[in-house]
This record gives C-alpha cells, sequence and structure tokens, in this order.
C-alpha cells in the first residue's frame, strides 16, 4: 500500500486501514520515501523515520509495516541502520523517476525526489542500491532471509519518447493512450537491467513489483531461466487483474504502470494458475475524486493523477474471480498472505498455526453483490471497480484474534501494531 501519499500520513492511516480491514487485509506494508509527496521532505532517514512512525502509532486499524525507497548515496548507508534500529527489511527502487515524475515528465529530478544536485537518480543508483542491501545481507546474516529489494519495473526514456509519440500522433485517448505512452516493452527492458544489475552485485532476493503486461511477466520468466541463483519473486495487483483499457470508469484507472487489454489481463491469470506469480496485492494509493483529475479537463488522461485505492476489494475479487477461474482457496492464501509474509520477515503472519497471529478472514463465496463507491471505508469517494458485480465477499475480519471489520462495519479503534521485523 501507499499511505499518506496524497494526504497527510496520519490521517491517511485511520481511514485507508479502516478500508484494509473492509478488505480482509490484516497487515498493510506501506511504501514510503523522502521527497515530494508523502511527507513533502528530505534528509537522512534516521531523522526521517522517527516523523513517520509517530504519525503512525495508533492511527493504523490494522497491522503495518514499511518499505523504504533508497533516494541518495546518504539513505544507501543507512540501510544497515533501517535494518537494525528501525526493523526495516525490504527496499524500493521507483525505476522509473529518473526521467519522469509520478504522473509524467519531471522538469526537476533534484526538486520532485528532494535530492542535492550532485546526486543522480539512474542506472547507477539502482546498482549502488543493490549493493548496499547485499552490503546489509553480509553484515546480518541471520536476517539476511528477510531482506530484499523490491522493483518497480519502467524504462523512463522509453515512457518519455513514447509519451511524446501518442500525445502528437493524438490517435488514442484515456486508458488506452496512457498504456501505449507507456508500453509493455518499457517494463521488460526494465525487468532485464534490473535482473542484470541484481546478479552484477550478487543480490540474492529480488522482488518485481505490480507486472502489468504479458511481455513483462515473459521478460521476468527468462531473466529467472538466465540467472536461476537469484531468488526473484513476481507480484500482481488486483487492479491488473481486474481492470483493463475499456473499463467504463476511464481516467479513475490511471495508474504506474497502466491498466493493459484485456489479452493481458488474462495472461496474469493464466500465470497465477500455472504458479508463476508469488503474490496478489492491492497497491493501494488513495486519491480523492478532487485530486484525482482535472476538473477543467476531466477527460484529459495526461492531467489525471496516477495511482487508486482497491484494498477494500482485494479478496472479494481475487475469491470471486480466481474462483471462475479454477485458482483454489489454499492457493489464494498462498498468494495473498503465505508468500509474502514469508519473504518480508513476518514469520508471526501468513499461516494458520500455533503460536501466530490470529489474523482470520472470513469469505463468503456465495454473496451476489455489486461494488459501490458509497459503502467503502475509503476517504477516496470512487473507485474504478464501480458497478463490478462480485460472487465472493468478505465478511469478518480478525486481528490478532480480535474482530475489526463484521457485518459491513469496522469495529472498536484502531489497535494495529508496528511489525518490527523481522517479526
Amino acid at each position: 500500500m501507499h499511505t499518506g501519499i496524497y494526504n497527510p500520513l496520519d490521517q491517511d492511516a485511520v481511514i485507508e486501514s479502516r478500508a484494509a480491514a473492509m478488505g480482509g487485509v490484516t497487515s498493510s506494508l506501506n511504501y514510503i520515501r523522502t521527497g515530494g509527496y508523502y511527507l513533502n521532505k528530505g534528509g537522512p532517514y534516521q531523522t526521517f523515520m522517527p516523523d513517520v512512525l509517530t504519525q503512525s502509532e495508533g492511527n493504523f486499524y490494522v497491522d503495518y509495516a514499511y518499505h523504504v525507497a533508497p533516494m541518495d548515496k546518504t539513505h544507501i548507508e543507512e540501510i544497515p541502520l533501517l535494518i537494525n534500529k528501525f526493523g526495516i527489511t525490504s527496499f524500493k527502487i521507483f525505476m522509473f523517476y529518473g526521467g519522469h515524475g509520478l504522473h509524467g515528465a519531471s522538469s526537476s529530478q533534484h526538486e520532485f525526489l528532494m535530492i542535492d544536485e550532485d546526486e543522480k537518480y539512474d542506472i547507477a543508483h539502482f546498482e549502488f542500491v543493490m549493493r548496499g542491501v547485499q552490503k546489509a545481507m553480509a553484515e546480518y546474516p541471520d536476517k539476511q532471509e528477510d531482506i530484499s529489494l523490491s522493483l518497480h519495473c519502467e524504462t523512463a526514456e522509453i515512457m518519455a519518447a513514447y509519451t511524446k509519440l501518442v500525445q502528437a500522433e493524438n490517435k488514442l485517448e484515456g486508458l488506452h493512450a496512457y498504456s501505449a505512452s507507456r508500453p509493455p516493452h518499457s517494463e521488460g527492458l526494465a525487468i532485464f537491467i534490473a535482473s542484470y544489475l541484481a546478479n552484477e552485485t550478487n543480490l540474492p532476493n529480488v522482488n518485481l513489483l505490480h507486472l502489468s503486461s504479458k511481455k513483462a511477466v515473459d521478460a521476468a520468466l527468462q531473466m529467472q531461466q538466465v540467472f536461476p541463483h537469484i531468488n526473484f519473486r513476481r507480484e500482481v495487483t488486483i487492479g491488473h487483474l481486474m481492470l483493463d483499457v475499456d473499463t467504463a470508469t476511464g481516467n479513475l484507472a490511471k495508474v504506474n504502470p497502466p491498466i493493459r487489454p484485456r489479452e493481458d489481463v488474462e495472461y496474469l491469470w493464466e500465470c497465477l494458475l500455472t504458479n508463476n506469480i508469488d503474490w496478489v496485492v492491492s497497491d493501494h494509493a488513495c486519491c480523492k475524486h478532487e485530486d484525482k483529475i482535472d476538473m477543467e479537463s476531466p477527460e484529459d488522461i495526461w492531467l489525471a493523477k496516477s495511482g487508486f485505492g482497491g484494498t477494500e476489494y482485494l479478496m472479494s475479487a481475487l475469491v470471486s474471480e480466481g474462483s471462475k477461474r479454477g485458482l483454489g482457496l489454499n492457493k489464494m492464501a498462498e498468494l495473498t498472505s503465505f508468500n509474502p509474509a514469508r519473504r518480508y520477515g513476518l514469520h508471526g503472519k501468513g499461516d494458520i498455526d500455533v503460536g501466530l497471529d490470529a489474523d482470520l478472514v472470513l469469505v463468503d463465496p456465495n454473496e451476489t453483490w455489486t461494488i459501490n463507491s458509497s459503502e467503502s471505508e475509503s476517504g477516496q469517494g470512487y473507485t474504478p471497480f464501480e458497478g463490478t458485480e462480485l460472487q465472493a465477499r468478505v465478511t469478518t475480519t480478525f486481528l490478532r484474534g480480535n474482530r475489526i471489520f463484521d457485518d459491513h462495519q469496522v469495529l472498536g479503534e484502531p489497535t494495529g501494531k508496528y511489525l518490527k521485523r523481522p517479526y
């Protein structure tokens, strides 16, 4: 999840963790970084993270942890500190930030990322982050299985060139245009680069996040064959499994990487069934309607912001649509719980066993209902899933044995705990 990306963190944590409880999610792993958006400040994580944790404490209805992005060389040097002091064992790189901001071309990389003028956020920086993570794994051998680097794989140069091309031709609109402006081979190329660098730096644990297309998944599978000694993990989101470029909600479904054509969507489902995807997530990023689209030009995809919420529909949608395609319930539990919990150092989560947290979700596999944003716990005010009919629904969510969602409502006060990892 991305908590605090468009709204103040302490406020977002309350509302969007309620949406998580509604969706059967008990542990929220949130991306955080310095720079524009989030807390809108730069500097070292030694002073940044205490602020993050202060704003988080007492505000989450579910348990929570953070993935951190090393944005400059100072942050790379802080990786051992983040592991040892803050219990942060997962790190992340947005590969396209080198030439793009969050929504499009960035006029000033240093201003957007809030890094010094002598710093560069580029492929060389990605390499040095990998070396930093690998060095930390060697420094903490007892934690090395819990430490990993995640990558959002899109290539800035390809995106920049194709965005200009699509805009100049002016033949496509909406999600069709946005998908073409960030083409699938941009994902594939970034995966090749990331995988080669992981091999070069001897980094064993690599997560390839929110793969959106056949070309992206195929590139990831090719790299697994080329570098069998690297422990790759492959992820897809519920948004990329449910939506396509013709979805009726249009620009409200703008996200990075883009929503793709239906053939890509069905290929992702095929990969779930053939065990080529390791987990399914929401990549929830609440963006209120008044912020999401330009009010004067609501049909202009280029002016719309990227990202949307979806954690409140994660389990209901996966059970509904997965069951239709022959995906077993045990496999769904593995994809949403066991696999990510083990990778991200959450050893007290992700399974039902003596001594583990009693995090449980009850799902009615036979309830037919239609998604209506007015019923959501999220503060977003809309959903790109609006009007989608599902044949399964989360009824009850337990966090550490306590009911936090039941009978269509969130219960009690926030009791979420910070998950210092390994947990």
